[in-house]
């Protein structure tokens, strides 16, 4: 396909590009990979700037898209949100309703920042979001709305669709093929506080694939309800299946890829719940310590099997350090591919021609 089609387009999910659209994408990360590998300039983008909002840290994100705007030929501006646009306070009700702004009006800095460049990326999610549930997508969505130039979504409460696209690279550079492979998305044990954006993204995108996928997770841990609804269909489009269960070592069995990772309950976070209560959520949490990948679950999957995890990785809650730095993880592979991935969107949605 042409590639003039996806110039100026947003990056928010991935389930708003089409089959054909994700296939290009990667099919250019892997040309990226080649030449990047083979130190064959590649400076699609000279001249050409991205304005990166971390409303939240990042080790990953922000140097692989620092990295990759280098290596593209262009420049990646970092800006702090604390001397422009915060988003302010929440309504725990509606977390569409973006209220209270201060510094600067968001609809303001979108206009401005789309007169001095050609990308606006951003990151948002837990605080930064105030914890609304949503929150974080629908400030992602208001910047998209108002800016003259594409925006990319560098992860936010609902979708990671960066990392989705790496891990599906991957996923596909070690097994050599996606359609029928079986996926367990899992949910793990962690006392640490973090969303689901990233699971939801590799369940959108291996369903897009014809990948047979088990999402595995205790009661009170369930997708939103509008990624599951386009879960199934994306699997019935596209030939593979799509099933929720409850039995950790079921999803592992005979899995071709294992994706274990914590999240925490919406039970305990607006609008579902009328405050924040982490306390809570880690209290629930707490009762599940036995969903950990092992190297006994491990055993339970193919003999090809790969293990996967978006990082940082929570060591001895999670996973044991035998599984991550053992033979059949892929992490640093992943993370490798992050840089890759994330210079395909940028080429494509920039418009950067060899």
């Amino acid at each position: 396909m042409s590639r003039t089609i996806l110039r100026g387009r947003d990056w928010i999910t991935t389930q708003e590009w089409s089959r054909e659209e994700l296939e290009t994408a990667l099919s250019l990360a892997y040309d990226l990979k080649l030449k990047f590998a083979a130190g064959i300039p590649h400076e699609y983008l000279k001249g050409k700037t991205n304005f990166l909002l971390f409303y939240n840290p990042s080790l990953r994100t922000r140097n692989s898209f620092e990295a990759g705007m280098t290596q593209l030929g262009g420049h990646a501006h970092f800006l702090s949100p604390s001397t422009m646009y915060t988003p302010g306070t929440a309504d725990h009700e509606e977390p569409d309703k973006l209220i209270k702004e201060t510094k600067e009006d968001l609809s303001d800095t979108a206009r401005v920042l789309s007169r001095y460049g050609h990308t606006i990326s951003i990151r948002i999610f837990q605080d930064a979001s105030a914890w609304v549930h949503g929150r974080g997508n629908a400030i992602v969505r208001e910047y998209a709305k108002w800016a003259d130039i594409p925006v990319i979504n560098m992860e936010c409460d609902l979708y990671h669709p960066c990392q989705g696209l790496a891990d599906l690279m991957t996923i596909k550079e070690k097994l050599g093929t996606l359609e029928g492979k079986k996926v367990a998305i899992t949910w793990a044990y962690s006392d640490k506080d973090r969303t689901i954006g990233v699971m939801h993204s590799a369940a959108l995108l291996c369903t897009r694939f014809g990948m047979d996928v088990t999402v595995a997770h205790p009661k009170g841990y369930e997708f939103d309800d509008h990624v599951t609804k386009w879960c199934r269909e994306n699997a019935q489009q596209f030939g593979g299946s799509y099933e929720v269960i409850d039995d950790m070592d079921e999803a592992f069995r005979d899995a071709d890829v294992v994706i274990p990772k914590s999240w925490v309950s919406n039970d305990y976070v607006p609008p579902k719940n009328k405050k924040i209560d982490l306390q809570g959520a880690r209290a629930m949490a707490s009762k599940y310590k036995n969903w950990k990948c092992t190297e006994e679950k491990l055993q339970l999957c193919k003999n090809s099997g790969i293990y996967m995890h978006c990082a940082p990785i929570d060591r001895g809650n999670e996973v044991t350090d035998e599984v991550v730095d053992g033979p059949r993880s892929v992490v640093f592979d992943e993370a490798e591919n992050r840089l890759h991935a994330q210079k395909a969107i940028m080429t494509l949605v920039m418009g950067g021609r060899p």
